[in-house]
């Protein structure tokens, strides 16, 4: 029996999802790439931070902004670094994805990149953005558990 290796190999992530917005619901995507995308993510190129998701009228989801650099052994053949790639996702989820952000005011936000197998995924998010004070006191938690582990406050 010839099995897929369900190995997953992280390839970027994105930081300043969580701290930019109040995640509340995660999910999986595939992306529709080209062969030289593929080859540059399998080398552990690309920038999430700046990258998010649309979905137009057509029931098409989108990611734009994701920055995969060019294939360095590449021919004149190469990708555009910043163009818009396809979420591969069935018709019913980009349906209540794009319910939950015409109703709620959510966004959707990428997490991570990531080989699993052979196939290459993200990980969306369905957000809220947070405001100002609500960075100041996730910061303020972080701050208060960092110093609980090191001891200091005993």
């Amino acid at each position: 029996m010839n099995k897929k290796t369900s190995g997953i190999k992280i390839i970027a992530k994105n930081k300043r999802a969580f701290y930019d917005f109040q995640i509340e619901k995660k999910f999986e995507a595939g992306l529709e790439l080209m062969g030289t995308e593929v080859k540059s993510l399998r080398a552990g190129k690309a920038k999430l931070s700046e990258s998010f998701a649309t979905i137009d009228k057509n029931l098409e989801a989108w990611l734009q902004n994701l920055n995969i650099p060019h294939y360095e052994f590449g021919n004149r053949n190469n990708h555009l670094e910043t163009r818009r790639r396809k979420l591969l996702l069935h018709k019913k989820e980009i349906q209540q994805l794009e319910h939950a952000m015409k109703a709620k005011g959510l966004t959707l936000v990428p997490i991570s990149l990531y080989c699993k197998g052979s196939l290459v995924k993200i990980e969306m998010g369905l957000g809220k953005g947070k405001k100002h004070f609500d960075k100041r006191q996730d910061q303020a938690k972080k701050d208060v558990q960092r110093k609980l582990q090191q001891g200091k406050y005993e």
